[in-house]
Parts: C-alpha cells; structure tokens; sequence
C-alpha cells in the first residue's frame, strides 16, 4: 500500500482544465491520487497522465467511471456547466436539512476564497462576488476605491458563502453579518497582504483594503 498523501497535497503540476479539474475535486474530497485511480478502477499511472496533460483525451466510458469516483458528473469534469449557475439539478428525493453550528459555520468559511459582498449601495441594495481571505476570524478583501465593494465602508453588510454538489443535489451555506471598516494603517495592511490567501481574480490595482467582523454567523447544510 502506497504512502497516505494529505488531502491537500497535489503531486505534480495540474495542466489543462481536465487536469485541473480533477485535482480540485478529489482534494474536495480528501483523496489521494493512489485512492482515486482505485475508486476509477484505473491505473494511477494514467490518472497521473490526465491530470498533467493537456492533451489528454480520456474515452466517454473513462470520464464516466471517473466521475463517479469523484462524486460527480462528466459535464462537471469537462466543463460543460462553466456558464451556468449552480442548483440546474432536480431536488433529491429524501433531502435532510440541518442547520451549522457557528463552529462549523466559521471552518467553512476558513476554507473558501470566494463570496458574495451584500451591500447597500448609492443605487440600492447590490450583492457582488469577491475574493477574500479570512484572517483572525475577519473577512479581509482587496478591492479598488469607488468599487461597489468599497462603498461596504463604514456600513452593516452581508457576505456569504456555499458549496453546491450538482450531482447529489446537496450542499451548504454560511451567512455572515457585521460591519465593513477600511484598512488604512499601513502596517496593519503589510501584515493582512503576507497573511490573505486569495487575491482578486479581477486582477489590476486593488489597493482599498477591507475587513468585516462577523457579529452574526449562521449556516444550513443539505444533504442526501
């Protein structure tokens, strides 16, 4: 038996947006490369190959064993459902829902690096997504100065975050309330930049430096 890798270790560098996908989805899982190709019943020699290879074009039966190996669907691994939102699927049939600790609430929300800002804007009530980082227990986020996530300053706000499973139909949320205060001591903003783990996917010059402190944390789970 091969050595146990921790789950968020990747071996080897992903390419390809198969590749990439795979890798996300068996680290969501805490699997290893070994224990995957095992699931797939493949040779974890060729699991290594789709994962690294752009050029890897598995055949339909092999995408499907592999799929299932990873709880998921064929058109989530190849991509098909990029420009869709999430929850398309059919409700499952005996759906249990619970509601999160906010021990738990505040794991999940650790773990993640985008969320949806809820803000109330000159214009109304606007809901953004952003990265973020979450750092001694507030959310911190880079953004630009005169954004929609910078008009949050001062102000009460909304952030959330989820996880949807398309193929099990399940998933979860967490919904933080508290206020948004801009970071401007330029220590403070050294210290947040070595410590965020998530950067603007926008990218360009975000230097507007922003921190919420959760004073309600709330969350729900769905599952089979």
């Amino acid at each position: 038996m091969s050595e146990h890798v921790p789950s968020h270790a990747v071996v080897g560098r992903p390419v390809g947006d198969l590749g990439r996908r795979i890798v996300q989805r068996r680290v969501e899982l805490g699997l290893t490369r070994e224990e995957t190709a095992a699931r797939a019943g493949m040779a974890t020699g060729y699991l290594q190959h789709l994962e690294e290879h752009p050029t890897a074009f598995p055949e339909a039966a092999v995408l499907l064993r592999l799929a299932g190996a990873l709880e998921t669907t064929v058109r989530h691994l190849a991509g098909g459902n990029v420009e869709l939102p999430p929850g398309l699927g059919q409700a499952a049939r005996t759906p249990r829902f619970t509601e999160l600790s906010e021990e738990e609430c505040r794991a999940l929300l650790s773990t993640h690096g985008v969320g949806r800002l809820a803000v109330y804007a000159v214009a109304g009530p606007v809901i953004v997504p952003v990265n973020y980082s979450v750092v001694d227990g507030a959310i911190i986020l880079r953004t630009a100065p005169g954004s929609t996530p910078s008009q949050a300053i001062g102000r009460q706000v909304g952030f959330e975050v989820d996880r949807i499973d398309e193929a099990f139909s399940e998933g979860w949320s967490v919904l933080v309330r508290g206020r948004a205060w801009a970071v401007t001591d330029p220590a403070e903003v050294a210290r947040l930049a070595a410590r965020a783990y998530s950067k603007p996917w926008a990218g360009g010059r975000r230097e507007q430096w922003l921190r919420i402190e959760p004073v309600v944390v709330a969350g729900r789970r769905i599952t089979v």
